[in-house]
């Protein structure tokens, strides 16, 4: 049998630490910190006998060059990474672009009205509320259509 003495100390102490988790959960707004390179992969292959394709859409975010003599063809690309971001609505967003390659990006994060020129061996911080749940688009306009990353916030449940 319980005394009543202990059950108040087991009362006082459950209601202690109900109010701590509920004052923490509502004073800390999730942060979410995620860092954004700006690089250009690039490759080759070997294919002799294989016709140029096509010419690449409008823009400089593709670079293809003819095959050299050997056969040898090489392709270079200017992308983001990651390709997609995933936050919660009314996070707090702090996203860290890092110019790896390339001269000069002007990049726009098209809901948040945030713009700004990121050049290589820069490092460039956006810090937002994420309240405008949906997909969002982050766009380098010197490189489209390759350059292109979106930002996801999930609607609160």
């Amino acid at each position: 049998m319980i005394s009543m003495s202990s059950l108040g100390r087991v009362l006082i102490a459950a209601s202690f630490a109900v109010g701590a988790f509920a004052t923490q959960s509502l004073a800390d707004t999730p942060k979410r910190h995620i860092v954004v390179t700006a690089v250009e992969p690039k490759g080759g292959a070997n294919v002799e006998k294989e016709p140029f394709p096509a010419p690449l859409p409008e823009g400089g975010g593709y670079v293809l060059k003819k095959p050299d003599d050997t056969g040898r063809w090489e392709v270079a690309v200017y992308v983001f990474e990651p390709r997609q971001i995933f936050v919660d609505e009314g996070d707090e967003v702090t996203l860290e672009f890092v110019g790896i390659n390339g001269a000069s990006h002007p990049t726009t994060i098209e809901a948040y009205g945030q713009s700004f020129e990121l050049k290589r061996g820069q490092v460039h911080k956006v810090t937002f509320t994420a309240d405008k749940p949906g997909r969002h688009s982050i766009v380098c306009s010197a490189h489209l259509p390759t350059m292109v990353s979106e930002l996801i916030v999930a609607p609160k449940k």
